[in-house]
């Protein structure tokens, strides 16, 4: 049982995970930090349709309200843009994972094969 677990330690590329690792966890940080730190609160919504006889809103807080409401789009599209880059490269770390683990399901089972023909060719060789 163990002698699948050394040679799984051998063909992965140990070299690219380690390489792409700091990176990885530098944006997993970012991320975590992110979703600990508490957002900034917003000034308390006016109801979007304001009920008849109420005094319309200035044009000055209507330009806040639009300011506030890119800055917020914008952090968004740039936490999305963070999370996808993160996905990504746990995606291209995955792909690799999953092709050195095909190679060792292959290299394994060549391997099995082989000492079947081993072991019946000296099975062979005991009884002649």
């Amino acid at each position: 049982m163990a002698i699948p677990w050394l040679v799984a330690l051998k063909v992965i590329p140990w070299g690219d995970v380690i390489e792409h690792a700091p990176k990885v966890l530098n944006a997993a940080r970012k991320l975590l930090d992110r979703q600990r730190a508490p957002a900034p609160t917003p000034e308390a919504p006016k109801e979007v349709i304001d009920p008849p006889g109420a005094a319309q809103p200035s044009l000055a807080a209507l330009n806040a309200r639009l300011f506030s409401a890119q800055q917020e789009i914008t952090q968004l599209t740039q936490t999305q843009t963070q999370l996808a880059q993160t996905v990504t490269e746990l995606a291209e770390q995955n792909a690799r994972l999953v092709g050195a683990v095909e190679v060792l399901r292959v290299r394994t089972r060549l391997l099995l094969w082989g000492v079947a023909l081993l072991l019946l060719g000296v099975v062979w060789l005991a009884w002649r």
